[in-house]
């Protein structure tokens, strides 16, 4: 019996993994600590179950910014088929750092891109991502920048002061000719952390509430048909618990959207899901993520990509 059950346990798992879809396999980018080693990879087949890649060890060093640093690392497949990645350099710059890759392996020479160097009051570029839209065959990247005075007051705290952020962006085809920074969502609150996904012809933008006085802290809603005109400001009720969070990554996997996020305060990650963008199912006790994972990114690969990072751990 004990035979049965050993030769189950190896035959199972490979059984599954064999007949996993090229869509079915997904990988997380992520960063631990306060971003100083880089980039790493993580991987599912259910979205549920997060295992490290590459031994737990970074693919990238930061060599970009005031701070090197790799936090907050936005990984997308662009149109050109190369996986594009940027990131946020430092608490304190004013550009972001980007680079590409054809394997997630093998990575290009980092190089800065100056998204807010006209603004000399600017304190910050948080959170930078990235988003192909197919339609336009356009890349936006969009991030969280604080200007002082610019934006309507907020109740800020002691230890959030002078802080009041909105989403700002820029547009490129080909990531050396970019278009001139602009305000991409200005609602009344101080607002980080911005994702899209589109799905079922419209784009759903996910965003933090960052206010500090009362806290919010939490992940709510938006979405437009055309990203011409631009998001709502108008937002959701949170779709996230009484804790705190930040970072939302959506990913289609079957007929939900799961949203990923980092329980900051918990030091963990959680997740919600739905089906219907309304009615959303906490699946925080569901999910396991490698120790330590901290904002980032999920998306699908095709299995051959995953079977080289596999290979590379041999």
């Amino acid at each position: 019996m004990k035979k049965i059950f050993y030769l189950f346990s190896i035959i199972f798992p490979l059984f599954f993994y064999s007949c996993a879809k090229d869509d079915d396999i997904y990988l997380f980018s992520y960063f631990i600590n306060n971003g100083e080693d880089g980039l790493h990879l993580a991987y599912s087949h259910d979205g549920l179950n997060w295992v490290a890649l590459n031994n737990g060890n970074s693919y990238l060093q930061p060599t970009v910014g005031k701070d090197k640093l790799m936090r907050d690392p936005s990984i997308c497949k662009g149109g050109d088929g190369r996986y594009h990645l940027v990131f946020t350099s430092s608490w304190t710059d004013r550009i972001i750092g980007y680079t590409s890759s054809k394997d997630l392996i093998n990575w290009e020479t980092q190089k800065s891109i100056p998204v807010m160097m006209k603004e000399p009051d600017a304190k910050n570029c948080w959170a930078p991502e990235l988003f192909f839209d197919k339609k336009q065959s356009l890349y936006y990247i969009f991030w969280a920048t604080t200007i002082p005075g610019k934006h309507s007051p907020i109740e800020d705290s002691e230890t959030e002061k002078g802080l009041n952020h909105r989403i700002y962006y820029v547009t490129t085809k080909d990531f050396n000719d970019f278009s001139d920074t602009k305000l991409f969502f200005n609602p009344d609150f101080s607002v980080i952390d911005a994702s899209i996904i589109y799905d079922k012809d419209k784009y759903i933008m996910f965003l933090k509430n960052e206010n500090p006085n009362p806290a919010q802290k939490n992940i709510r809603i938006t979405s437009t048909n055309s990203l011409k005109e631009g998001f709502p400001i108008d937002v959701s009720n949170p779709i996230t618990g009484k804790y705190w969070a930040e970072g939302p990554s959506p990913l289609k996997i079957g007929d939900s959207i799961y949203v990923y996020f980092d329980k900051y305060m918990e030091h963990k990650y959680g997740a919600v899901r739905s089906e219907d963008l309304i009615n959303w199912e906490d699946v925080s006790d569901k999910i396991s993520f490698p120790k330590g994972t901290r904002h980032g990114t999920a998306f699908k690969v095709k299995k051959e990509v995953f079977n080289k990072l596999i290979e590379k751990e041999k």
